[in-house]
C-alpha cells in the first residue's frame, strides 16, 4: 500500500480466522458473540475474521475437512488449527494468548510475515478454486458417462428391433399371403376355420409389433424427461373393467385363472387415466407372460388409508430373486433368464416413473418358484 507521497507502508498483519456457520439461529448467535469478542481485543496482534456460509462455499468445507458447524479455523500463523462446538467463544479466549506467542515466534520481519500471510491466503483461494473445478469436472464426467450409456443402449435397441421385428412381420406377411390365396378358392368349413386361424395369427403378430414399437418410443425419451401428467378424477374399478376384457383370449390360451377382488365402493382417485392404464396393462401383461399354463393371476384393489388406494397384481410365475427386486425397476435392467424373451426392460421403469409422478409408490413382493405380487399406490380424490 502507498501513502500520498508514494512511499510504501507495511500492510497490517493479524491472526487470520475463518468462521464457518450455517443458517441455524444458534450458529448465527455464536458468530455474533465471536465478533463482539474480537472487537473487544485491544492487544496486538489483532484478529481478522472472515465468516463463511457453509451452503454457499461447500468446497471450502471439504478443503478444511470440517465435520460440524459452527467451526473456527486459524489459518495464520501456522500451524492451522480448528475449533468446533457450542463453546467457541470460550475456546477462542483460551487459545488467543497461545496464538499471540506463535505469532511473535514466527515474526522474523514484517515484510517476510506479510509475504507468508499473502501466500497462505492465496494458497487457500487456489485450493478452494481447485476443489470447485474438480467437482465440476466430476459432474461433467458423470453426465458424459450417462449420455454415452444412453447412446449405446439406443444402438443396442435399434439392433434388437431390426432383428426382433423380422419374425412377427414375416409371420404376419405369410398369414396375409395365405389369406389371399384362400380367398380365391371355394369356401368350405375347413377353409373358413383356416381363415379364422390365420386372422388370429396375423392379429397376434401385429400386437407383438405394436408392443415393441411402444417400448422403443419409450426408450427414445431421455431418462430425465418430464412426464406430461393430466390429472383428473376417475374410478379404478371402471378402468379395470375396461382393461380386463382385452386379456381374456391371452389368459384362455394358457388355461390360466384370473381372480379379481375389486370393491365397487372404492373412492375415486386423482391421476392421469391413460398413464395409469399403461401401468395396469404393463403389469397384467407381465403376469400373463410369466404365469405358466394353468397358473393363477389375481388383481385386487384396497382402500389402504384415507389418502391412498393400493392396486396389487399377482402371478404364480417363477418369482424374482430377493437381491434383484429393486433392480428390476431400473431402466434397461433385465434378469438373465429373460434375455431370450421379447422386450427391452423398459416396462417396469416406466411404471415406476408414472407412479412416482403421482406421488405414489411401487414395489414387488416375490418368492422364487411361488410367484410375484406388484403393488402400487395412488392418491384418493379429495
Amino acid at each position: 500500500m502507498q501513502t500520498a507521497s508514494g512511499q510504501d507502508t507495511p500492510t497490517p498483519v493479524s491472526i487470520e480466522l475463518l468462521l464457518f456457520v450455517d443458517e441455524r439461529p444458534s450458529s448465527q448467535e455464536i458468530m455474533r458473540q465471536i465478533k463482539n469478542y474480537i472487537q473487544s481485543v485491544k492487544t496486538e496482534p489483532s484478529i481478522t475474521l472472515r465468516a463463511i456460509e457453509i451452503g454457499e462455499q461447500p468446497h471450502l468445507v471439504e478443503h478444511f475437512k470440517l465435520i460440524a458447524a459452527p467451526a473456527l479455523v486459524k489459518i495464520f500463523p501456522e500451524p492451522r488449527q480448528t475449533l468446533a462446538g457450542s463453546n467457541l467463544v470460550q475456546q477462542l479466549k483460551k487459545w488467543y494468548p497461545r496464538w499471540q506467542q506463535e505469532f511473535a515466534e514466527q515474526q522474523t520481519s514484517e515484510t517476510d510475515l506479510n509475504f507468508k500471510l499473502s501466500s497462505r491466503l492465496d494458497n487457500i483461494s487456489y485450493a478452494a478454486e481447485l476443489i470447485g473445478l474438480s467437482d465440476e469436472v466430476f459432474r461433467l464426467k458423470k453426465e458424459k458417462e450417462e449420455l454415452l450409456e444412453q447412446l449405446q443402449f439406443k444402438d443396442r435397441v435399434l439392433a434388437m428391433l431390426a432383428h426382433d421385428l423380422r419374425s412377427p412381420l414375416t409371420a404376419a406377411s405369410i398369414a396375409v399371403e395365405t389369406l389371399e390365396l384362400i380367398e380365391k378358392q371355394e369356401k368350405n368349413e375347413r377353409t373358413i376355420q383356416l381363415v379364422e386361424q390365420l386372422h388370429k395369427q396375423a392379429r397376434k403378430q401385429f400386437q407383438i409389433v405394436n408392443r415393441m414399437i411402444t417400448e422403443i418410443l419409450q426408450a427414445s425419451k431421455s431418462t430425465n424427461a418430464e412426464l406430461r401428467v393430466h390429472l383428473n378424477q376417475f374410478y379404478l374399478q371402471s378402468l379395470c373393467e375396461d382393461i380386463l376384457p382385452q386379456f381374456a383370449k391371452q389368459i384362455q390360451s394358457k388355461s390360466q385363472t384370473l381372480e379379481t377382488d375389486i370393491p365397487q365402493d372404492l373412492p375415486s382417485v386423482y391421476a392421469d387415466t391413460e398413464l395409469i392404464r399403461q401401468v395396469i396393462v404393463n403389469l397384467i401383461e407381465n403376469a400373463c407372460k410369466y404365469t405358466p399354463e394353468s397358473g393363477k393371476i389375481s388383481i385386487s384393489i384396497l382402500h389402504r388409508t384415507a389418502q391412498k388406494i393400493q392396486v396389487s397384481i399377482c402371478d404364480t410365475g417363477p418369482g424374482i430373486p430377493e437381491e434383484k427386486q429393486e433392480l428390476i425397476f431400473e431402466e434397461h435392467f433385465r434378469l438373465k433368464r429373460d434375455e431370450a424373451k421379447e422386450g427391452y426392460g423398459l416396462g417396469l421403469s416406466m411404471c415406476q416413473k408414472i407412479v412416482r409422478a403421482h406421488y405414489g409408490q411401487i414395489w414387488v413382493d416375490s418368492v422364487l418358484e411361488r410367484g410375484s405380487c406388484f403393488h402400487f399406490t395412488l392418491p384418493v380424490y379429495r
